[in-house]
């Protein structure tokens, strides 16, 4: 897969089998989680259009207004209830949870406990 390192292309392969199983309908959009060292991003997709219906991380300016948040952990929880917060406006209750070859703990399932918390099902 390229000059990457092990830990890199074992996650793309994750990723690839996690893909092949999730797929994301008008109906059941597909809820992505990216991390990366700093920050935290998500976004509600709907694969048959390929379009990003709602998205939150943690570089947009209402998160950055908020007050110190205290860890990493924090700030994936916010960002979880920002995306579910703004689904449930446009109409969206239910996705399909897609860890994007990260392993589910820490960062990425704060955001999915986020989402949870902000009116999401899945």
């Amino acid at each position: 897969m390229g000059s990457l390192n092990q830990r890199q292309e074992a996650r793309l392969k994750r990723k690839i089998r996690i893909r092949i199983k999730t797929n994301g309908t008008q109906e059941r959009p597909r809820l992505s989680v990216f991390r990366s060292a700093r920050h935290i991003y998500a976004q509600i997709i709907d694969d048959i259009t390929g379009r990003t219906l709602v998205s939150a991380s943690s570089l947009e300016k209402a998160i950055k207004e908020q007050p110190k948040l205290e860890s990493k952990i924090a700030m994936a929880v916010y960002v979880g209830k920002l995306v579910a917060q703004r689904a449930v406006e446009s109409g969206i209750k239910k996705v399909v949870f897609d860890r994007n070859g990260f392993l589910y703990h820490g960062r990425v399932k704060a955001v999915s406990d986020g989402a949870r918390e902000g009116g999401l099902d899945f």
